[in-house]
């Protein structure tokens, strides 16, 4: 078990209620924990009621948050031809083809989120064992490998969330900074959790989602009404 700071220890123990909370409640709780001088990303984690070993019960996407999520997002592309100015001209910071594979393979990954065209796959689909466990493989499902690229450039740099479930069932997603209102967290919150209720497999059975925790860089977990 890690050992916490006694700030985070004493953090948790103002925790009144031992069960979920809601969510509007659990925003106010958050904020008032924040007791540091840097700007903390807050962030939800979801257990979900998956077989991750079952790949028809899997979980990924891509959502657009109402209010971004308070950081300046690195977007690399895979393109060629006309692509690589529609890229470039919506916001990429890297554009490549076999240049950027080879920089990836040699262990250079400056970037947040990797987005790529249908036609550059053939480059792609080689580094799956490399950006995959990373998260950052793209994929036609979390809405990384598209035709329509300025688009996907546009939505990422402004703030859309790519995730997927691990082999504990578990998605965790950033969802804004500190320093939102209470609203623009709410909002941010219930965005990313009403996508991810549609993305429920039609394989899973029982309860979904399981449960939801709330928290900052620096806070102790606060589980809300799911």
């Amino acid at each position: 078990m890690p050992q916490h700071s006694k700030r985070f220890r004493a953090l948790r123990e103002k925790i009144k209620t031992p069960g979920p909370v809601s969510l509007a409640e659990a925003v106010k709780i958050l904020k008032s924990f924040n007791t540091t001088k840097f700007n903390q990303t807050v962030e939800v984690s979801t257990h979900l009621g998956i077989d991750p070993r079952q790949s028809d019960q899997n979980v990924r996407g891509s959502v657009a948050l109402p209010h971004g999520i308070g950081k300046s997002v690195r977007v690399a592309v895979f393109a060629q031809g006309d692509n690589i100015e529609k890229a470039r001209s919506a916001g990429a910071d890297i554009v490549g083809a076999d240049d950027l594979a080879q920089q990836i393979k040699g262990g250079t990954m400056d970037f947040d989120v990797a987005l790529a065209t249908p036609d550059m796959m053939g480059i792609v689909g080689p580094l799956g064992r490399v950006l995959g466990p990373r998260g950052l493989m793209p994929s036609p499902r979390s809405g990384t490998v598209t035709a329509d690229i300025a688009s996907a450039v546009r939505e990422f740099k402004a703030g859309k969330i790519e995730f997927r479930n691990d082999k504990g069932g578990n998605v965790a997603v950033p969802v804004g900074k500190i320093n939102f209102s209470d609203e623009q967290l709410v909002e941010n919150i219930n965005a990313f959790l009403s996508y991810l209720r549609s993305l429920k497999p039609a394989a899973a059975k029982g309860t979904y989602l399981q449960s939801v925790t709330v928290s900052a860089t620096m806070s102790p977990g606060i589980r809300i009404t799911a």
